[in-house]
């Protein structure tokens, strides 16, 4: 993971309160911030795997180094390559913000 340094300018608080004000135009907030989701948890969200089938792809990967999570989810049994490839493929065309 690619470490982030972010600079500190002097900001006043009505700023910072004004930039993380929510809308009054009924946007339902459930979490504040972005978060980062690994492949194993798309492949869990997508409900291609359950938790217990991702746990142990990351016990296979662990033992094998080398090996891609979607390959020792194959290899057990959870899905097919094929649909592991395209999901895959739409897991990297989620959109991502870069912090410089």
């Amino acid at each position: 993971m690619p470490t982030i340094h972010v600079s500190r300018a002097p900001t006043r608080a009505n700023e910072v309160k004004r930039y993380f004000e929510y809308s009054e135009s009924g946007v339902e907030v459930l979490e504040d911030g972005l978060k980062e989701i690994t492949f194993g948890e798309y492949l869990v969200e997508e409900q291609v795997l359950d938790r217990f089938q991702l746990f142990r792809a990351l016990q296979m990967q662990d033992r094998l180094p080398g090996v891609r999570l979607g390959e020792a989810a194959a290899a057990l049994g959870y899905a097919p390559i094929g649909a592991i490839e395209k999901i895959y493929a739409r897991y990297r065309e989620l959109s991502s913000v870069s912090i410089a």
